[in-house]
């Protein structure tokens, strides 16, 4: 009786390990998805939950099995997901999640367990993640080389920052730090606070004490807000920089007059209507909106980021269904290889073309520079 309980408990051991097989091949597809649809971080999970309504239900003929866990933003809770998505749901292909902390915690277990990722966040790709891990956002040394050029030509010389006191936070101090300091700018102050915080008071009063040329803003979602909302009351009157994590209609809608003439880095999904017709972002872009502002309202760029991952699975789902099937640890590795090897995919967000030293996959079609004038966005100059 011992000698059986021992293999039981071996046995359900086993399958709990990262790396256990998957289990027979089957005909579905599964994808599991741990995005943050509670939480700070709602603002950019519930849009891209609610963009699963406009992708692909099967791919060359087999069914996709999406299943949805939220994780509220904590990467504890990403971590149990992913986990379960290893161990009970087999998964082909995990997908998450909406911020950067999370997303990291993701992939640390798709990259043990031996299965695709693809992140809904910006998030660095260190070795340890970079075998099994893509992410869908621009990186941050693209759209921030926009900021920049657009401060440079505006005659930007010293600049503040505020941004989150996490990864978030550091890759876009660090990013400015690389890219902004040897165009001639000079830091002058920065300042962080945590995502859940309600007030940033004392932190906006040394930065208007300090009294910068511009402010840059490293945060995302709704509370991106806080800070521009608060500069302003304190009567701040130079240019403040938004980043890609705050481009929503939900950002205007909390920052109210205070939003007007900000000046923030978007993907192209935003206003798809303005690009050239050969531009390969501008169908995809449209199709996005059209469908998500007929049933949910106000058009997201962090829909475009799971609506994206999909229009990339249409591609690189059929060059692995070539040599292995769903199910099986030979599938993953050949949509692992897939991803790195198909070119020029078109999506809402930019055009895709992951390497094996780019697990971004996206250039200067991935960006546009975006204002708030009369309460709406509009192409800024």
């Amino acid at each position: 009786m011992r000698k059986a309980l021992l293999s039981a408990a071996a046995l359900a051991l086993s399958l709990a390990l990262p790396g256990a097989p998957a289990g027979a091949q089957t005909n579905e597809i599964t994808i599991g998805i741990s995005i943050s649809t509670t939480g700070p971080a709602a603002a950019l999970g519930i849009p891209e939950r609610n963009a699963l309504d406009f992708v692909a239900k099967e791919i060359a003929g087999h069914p996709l099995k999406v299943i949805v866990l939220d994780d509220g933003g904590d990467p504890t809770n990403a971590t149990t997901n992913a986990r379960r998505f290893v161990t009970e749901s087999k998964a082909d292909i995990i997908m998450g999640s909406s911020t950067t902390p999370p997303t990291i915690a993701v992939s640390n277990v798709a990259n043990e367990a031996g299965i695709p990722h693809i992140g809904l966040a910006p998030f660095p790709i260190t070795p340890e993640r970079a075998k099994w891990s893509v992410t869908m956002p621009q990186p941050i040394p693209i759209v921030g080389k926009a900021l920049y050029d657009h401060m440079k030509k505006h005659g930007i010389k010293t600049v503040g920052y505020i941004g989150y006191s996490d990864s978030y936070g550091d890759l876009w101090l660090n990013d400015f730090k690389k890219q902004a300091i040897p165009m001639g700018m000079t830091l002058v102050d920065d300042e962080r606070f945590a995502r859940p915080d309600t007030s940033v008071t004392g932190q906006v009063l040394k930065l208007v004490a300090a009294n910068p040329d511009a402010i840059l803003v490293g945060a995302s979602g709704t509370a991106a807000a806080l800070p521009q909302t608060e500069l302003r009351d304190r009567g701040y009157k130079g240019l403040i920089y938004q980043t890609h994590g705050a481009a929503s209609m939900d950002f205007i809608r909390i920052a109210g007059k205070a939003a007007e003439g900000v000046i923030m880095v978007s993907g192209p999904v935003m206003d798809p209507e303005d690009q050239p017709d050969s531009a390969l972002t501008k169908k995809p872009g449209l199709a996005l909106d059209k469908a998500y502002e007929a049933k949910y309202g106000p058009r997201s760029q962090f829909a475009g980021h799971s609506y994206d991952a999909f229009l990339v699975l249409e591609r690189v789902v059929p060059t692995a269904l070539k040599t292995a099937q769903p199910g099986t640890s030979e599938f993953r590795e050949a949509i692992r290889k897939a991803l790195l090897t198909e070119r020029e995919i078109p999506a809402s967000q930019g055009v895709y073309n992951f390497t094996e030293t780019d697990r971004y996959g996206l250039d200067d079609r991935s960006r546009i520079l975006l204002t708030v004038k009369n309460g709406k966005y509009v192409l800024a100059e």
